[in-house]
């Protein structure tokens, strides 16, 4: 039976969702602030602001599933909890809950500590160094506390089309990476992630969260080097690693034993691939 699907935050991820969503034959109907001029005939856009709830009164309220993956206006704790807590409570106040079946929060790895290396799963308890993550968290747990099936799907760091930063900066030599000891990273091609997204909402029974991570964590100077060679660049110089990210392995084996397989499992051959297209 197909779904009415609400997505909550339509950009490059959540077109990437709606894709896998109408092509098995779901309707897709997506909310933004601003709704592109030519939207396509697959997506029905709406118009409102998820820090406004005046702006959702006018919504459609009979939807079935909904998938909240907005982006901020501003990297700063104010915008943070303007988004994902109050406009998760905004936007489920003005749905009709007797129709809404699932919900799904796209969150973040972000809600876990430093970890020293140590592997990392669902059942890691949270601590999160910075205010994203702890407002992440913040919504995950108000959701968890709705009348309704609620899942959240913590991703990893998002590579893929268009996020090819990396590639640009191997190339100016402003990349460093820790070179004593390993430092971890996690990744996800964005096309895994929708199609993880797409995974979980058809489950017949999900748990409550899954972590959205390739097969294959890898020490950063590993993962650089690997990128630099295949760029034809020098290696980037040892430094200190990143702030505020702890060195964490990120296990998908709950993700994988739902029945869900990445097509990009280890970021090497996803990274290699985007320089072949």
């Amino acid at each position: 039976m197909s779904e009415r699907v609400l997505l909550a935050g339509c950009g490059d991820l959540g077109l990437r969702v709606a894709q896998q969503l109408r092509g098995r034959g779901d309707e897709v109907w997506a909310l933004r602030r601003h709704p592109p001029v030519a939207g396509g005939p697959d997506i029905r856009w709406l118009q409102a602001d998820l820090t406004r709830p005046d702006s959702l009164a006018a919504l459609p309220r009979a939807f079935t599933q909904l998938v909240y993956l907005p982006t901020p206006d501003h990297r700063d704790a104010a915008a943070y909890r303007a988004t994902f807590v109050d406009g998760l409570r905004h936007l489920l106040a003005a749905l009709d809950d007797g129709r809404l079946q699932r919900v799904l929060l796209v969150s973040s790895s972000a809600v876990y500590g430093a970890h020293d290396g140590d592997w990392v799963d669902e059942d890691t308890p949270p601590a999160p160094p910075g205010f994203n993550g702890a407002t992440l968290l913040e919504a995950e747990r108000w959701l968890a506390a709705q009348p309704v099936c609620s899942v959240v799907l913590r991703l990893a760091g998002l590579y893929g089309p268009g996020r090819t930063q990396l590639f640009e900066r191997l190339r100016a030599g402003t990349v460093q990476v820790p070179r004593a000891a390993p430092h971890w990273a996690n990744r996800i091609h964005v096309d895994d992630a929708a199609a993880a997204i797409a995974h979980l909402l058809a489950l017949p029974d999900p748990q409550a969260c899954y972590l959205g991570v390739d097969d294959t964590p890898l020490p950063l100077d590993v993962l650089h080097d690997h990128l630099a060679r295949l760029l034809g660049v020098p290696p980037p110089a040892a430094g200190a690693p990143p702030p505020g990210i702890g060195s964490k392995r990120l296990s998908n084996a709950r993700l994988r034993a739902s029945g869900f397989a990445p097509r990009w499992p280890d970021a090497r051959l996803g990274y290699a691939a985007l320089l072949d297209s």
